[in-house]
Parts: C-alpha cells; sequence; structure tokens
C-alpha cells in the first residue's frame, strides 16, 4: 500500500477525504426536467426564528459555536436522503455522468474493499480511506460489487456536491443551508445535540443512529445492525418526520466551508481548505474517539469534487402554501 495524498490534520477534515481544493467557479444549472414531483415524500417545515450552532462545542476549530438565532422562512425538506433509486432515475432521465464515474476512481472505506479490487492506495494520516478505481455511486466498493453493496433504499453515495446539485436542480430544488439543515434536524425540540434530544449513543443499549460502534478503524462492532449504510428510512424519524438527519451518511449543503474565529488554528485550518464545501450529520463511520460529529451542530468540509462512500444529500424546496 502506498500512500495517496498527504494532509495536514490541522487544515483538512479527518472525516471526508479530499480530491483536492477545487476553486473553479461553479457549474451554471439549467431548469428542473424531472418528469416527476420529486416533493412528494417532503415534510413542511415552519420558518420563523430557528438556532444554530451550540455553546457545548465539542470539536474545536471547527466553528460549531456560538449558539445563535437565525430567521428562516419556511420550507419543505426531503423525509429521506436521495436514494439509489431516487438517483437512479435521475440518471435514467438526464444521462448525467458523476464526477467520480468522470475520474474512474472514488474514496472506499479500507473494510469495504474487497479482496479481489488488489493493492489500493491510502490517504496519509487517515489510511483507512483507499482509492478504488471504478468505485462509483452504482459500484458502490469498486468494479463487481453493484450486485452486494448496491441497495435501491439505501442512500445514495459518492456523490460530489457538484453532482448533488445537479440532481437537485432536476428535482425542482437545491441543497439546504446550514440553517435549515439544523432546523429541520432539531425537529422542533430546540438547544439540542441530536434530533432526538441530548441522550447520547452509547454501545450497551442505546442505538439511535447509524453510527461506529468499537475500535475504530479496525472493530466496528455493528450493534445497530450496519457496518455501512443503513437504508434511508431506518431508525425513528425525528419530531418533523425526518429521517437519519444524523449518522447513515454525510449530507451535503449549499454553503461553503466557513470558520468564523479569531483563533489562530482555526485560520490555519481555513487556510487549507478554500473552495471546500459544508456538509452536516456525520455518518456511519463516526466515533467519539474519532470523529464526534453526528450531532447537529456538528461541521465538516470537502473539496465539492470529492467522493465517498460515506456522503449523500438531501432536498429541499420552498414552501409553496406559505404567505
Amino acid at each position: 500500500m502506498t500512500d495517496y495524498q498527504k494532509q495536514d490534520q490541522q487544515s483538512s477534515s479527518c472525516c471526508t477525504p479530499s480530491n483536492g481544493t477545487s476553486t473553479e467557479p461553479e457549474k451554471q444549472l439549467g431548469s428542473a426536467v424531472s418528469s416527476i414531483d420529486q416533493s412528494v415524500g417532503a415534510i413542511s417545515i415552519p420558518g420563523g426564528s430557528s438556532l444554530l450552532g451550540t455553546n457545548r462545542p465539542e470539536v474545536q476549530n471547527d466553528g460549531e459555536e456560538p449558539l445563535r438565532k437565525s430567521k428562516l422562512t419556511p420550507f419543505r425538506v426531503a423525509v429521506t436522503a436521495v436514494t439509489n433509486q431516487d438517483f437512479e432515475k435521475f440518471v435514467s432521465e438526464t444521462g448525467h455522468v458523476t464526477e467520480a464515474e468522470q475520474f474512474g476512481w472514488s474514496f472506499v472505506f479500507w473494510a469495504q474493499v474487497p479482496d479481489s479490487i488488489g493493492a489500493t492506495q491510502g490517504v496519509a494520516g487517515v489510511e483507512w480511506w483507499r482509492r478504488v478505481d471504478g468505485a462509483n455511486w452504482r459500484e458502490v466498493n469498486g468494479p463487481g460489487t453493484a450486485a452486494t453493496a448496491w441497495h435501491p433504499d439505501h442512500p445514495v453515495v459518492h456523490v460530489s456536491w457538484n453532482d448533488a446539485r445537479a440532481y437537485a436542480a432536476w428535482a425542482g430544488g437545491r441543497l439546504p443551508t446550514e440553517a435549515e439543515w439544523e432546523h429541520a434536524a432539531r425537529g422542533g425540540l430546540g438547544d439540542v445535540r441530536f434530533p432526538w434530544g441530548d441522550k447520547e449513543p452509547n454501545e450497551i443499549d442505546y442505538f439511535p443512529c447509524n453510527v461506529w460502534q468499537g475500535k475504530f478503524p479496525d472493530t466496528n462492532m455493528e450493534l445497530d445492525g450496519y457496518a455501512t449504510t443503513a437504508p434511508a428510512k431506518s431508525f425513528e424519524p425525528n419530531g418533523y418526520g425526518l429521517y437519519n438527519m444524523v449518522g447513515n451518511v454525510w449530507e451535503w449543503t449549499s454553503e461553503p466551508m466557513s470558520i468564523k474565529s479569531l483563533k489562530k488554528q482555526a485560520r490555519i485550518k481555513m487556510a487549507g481548505m478554500k473552495g471546500y464545501k459544508l456538509s452536516k450529520g456525520g455518518s456511519f463511520l463516526c466515533h467519539p474517539s474519532y470523529c464526534y460529529r453526528y450531532r447537529i451542530a456538528a461541521r465538516s468540509g470537502t473539496s465539492p469534487d470529492s467522493t465517498t462512500t460515506h456522503i449523500g444529500f438531501r432536498v429541499v424546496w420552498p414552501e409553496t402554501n406559505s404567505d
């Protein structure tokens, strides 16, 4: 195994490895061409005063704090992350080719790489991320794995920020802002850590979401029932009826990764993340010992052309019935 890419752990997120630091102009998107109403299966979220961030930050220099208020107009949000079945419909209608398919490779977590793939390249410092040629949203863990790793009701993965935006435009919607995402994730509960409240998941008897249990990155006990992604509609929904707002897969937002802090370490971190986009919610690989980011206020930044087995997205739409 050889190192594929060196990363400064102060300036890059350990959660989502990046292909690069793309600062190219954002791609212009065409008008929606969906033949179906993608907002069916979406929940109306009330507007007004909402909360963003926390006064109880867990990951330093990530921009989690402080807790502040944000004013939002009502909107609709998909009940689940976009599934493989949803994305297949999009590709069938538009002919969209994902960036992972264009590049010819994507990042796969080491434990999911089949022996048949052979030697792969790892990311320096986070060697559990392997570059796998031929991995994409269909061939989730590499060539020949669609039959075992692709499930129609699971969240689509190996989608870049650009792919997610293209799908959202086709569906007549867009990616959420950070404020919208947090407002939806809180489920009407206010200042809480998780979509269900403040009770911490554990490795004994409480598994409210799909995250890592065991010793990362070597041993996943799968106490929540899943080694990788779970169906998009699994576990208990939050107070708004939304599934898997934390855990399972990271979700792209519409915003750039930004850390408003005067701290030197935060400034250093941001200097290495120019052009990165913000994602929220954590994934099935999160664990307090490594990446305690399956909290509502937690954040991660990744280059917009990066793709992995643990990042997806959900769509929001304007609330058509709002005054």
